[in-house]
């Protein structure tokens, strides 16, 4: 916001009204014609373009950086195909000497021991992260977690698949991507024990802050793997935000309490699942969901009708 004198005193000028003057490289009040600031520089770039695919073409710039891959995606890379730019087929020897030179690009591109343990991890990730189906923002938060972990020297004497499990944990419960350390551990070699071990290490030496679980958090997802509409969950998340405010929740396992929450949205909208589904679904037990299912029930004074 700028200012202006007007009889003696300074205004601001209205930020709608200000306008930038491509040709002169300027930013010019609409109402009183005042030069804000000149001698703009153009951040741009120096060519034009009209459709998508020439903006394209003459772009000189590669793709973002990927905090999955080792070195970031900064390398080059040569190509599979056995074909030069015109697309003619090599000839043998000259495929010999391709097959040589990516040998050596792949080689070159791997040198410390650094490089060699960020490239082991970042295939462990991205297999967990796959099988956990979680997104691209989780996978780039747990990657930019443990090159921090290296950085500091946390992995030296502990598994990579540990340390890589664990980063990934974290980032979910950063990010409030409903992932339990039980369904994490069971991708990987390491054991849950070992993998909460890193977990704690990761917090305290990084100086990490992680939210609260909340069992809401688990609505959507357990409710997307039964298939239920989205009334059912709605009614699920109130129940859990009465819970809570009755103090209900403090101490609970949040995949649990919504478990339940679940089962009993399901039954009062008329689509019926089994308490082992659920608790299949969730990670939890039958037993668990049974008996927070009885607490919401009493303390909630919720009419459940007769199954």
């Amino acid at each position: 916001m700028t200012e202006e004198k007007s009889e003696g005193t300074l205004q601001p000028c209205p930020q709608d009204k200000i306008v930038f003057d491509y040709e002169r490289g300027e930013y010019i009040c609409e109402e009183t014609g005042e030069v804000i600031e000149d001698k703009v520089i153009d951040q741009g770039p120096e060519w034009r373009a009209f459709t998508a695919e020439e903006k394209e073409k003459r772009s000189r710039v590669g793709g973002p950086l990927n905090q999955t891959i080792h070195d970031r995606g900064l390398s080059t890379m040569i190509d599979w195909r056995d074909k030069d730019a015109m697309g003619r087929s090599l000839e043998p020897k000259r495929r010999l000497e391709v097959l040589r030179w990516r040998k050596w690009q792949i080689r070159a591109r791997i040198q410390s021991s650094v490089d060699r343990n960020l490239a082991q991890a970042m295939n462990e990730l991205e297999r967990i992260g796959n099988l956990l189906g979680l997104p691209k923002s989780v996978k780039d938060e747990a990657a930019t977690i443990y090159r921090k972990a290296v950085e500091r020297g946390l992995v030296r004497g502990r598994s990579i698949e540990s340390v890589v499990a664990a980063s990934i944990y974290v980032a979910c419960r950063r990010l409030k991507v409903a992932r339990s350390l039980d369904e994490i551990a069971q991708y990987t070699k390491a054991n849950r024990k070992e993998v909460a071990r890193c977990y704690r290490l990761l917090l305290k030496e990084l100086s990490i802050s992680v939210p609260v679980s909340n069992a809401r958090d688990y609505i959507t997802r357990i409710g997307a793997l039964l298939n239920l509409s989205g009334a059912s969950m709605k009614y699920a998340a109130e129940i859990l935000e009465k819970a809570k405010d009755m103090g209900l929740t403090a101490g609970k396992d949040p995949a649990g309490l919504a478990a339940a929450a679940i089962y009993i949205a399901a039954l009062l909208h008329d689509e019926r699942k089994t308490q082992k589904e659920i608790a299949q679904v969730a990670g939890v037990t039958e037993v668990t969901v049974r008996n927070r299912y009885k607490e919401l029930v009493q303390e909630l004074k919720l009419e459940i009708p007769q199954q």
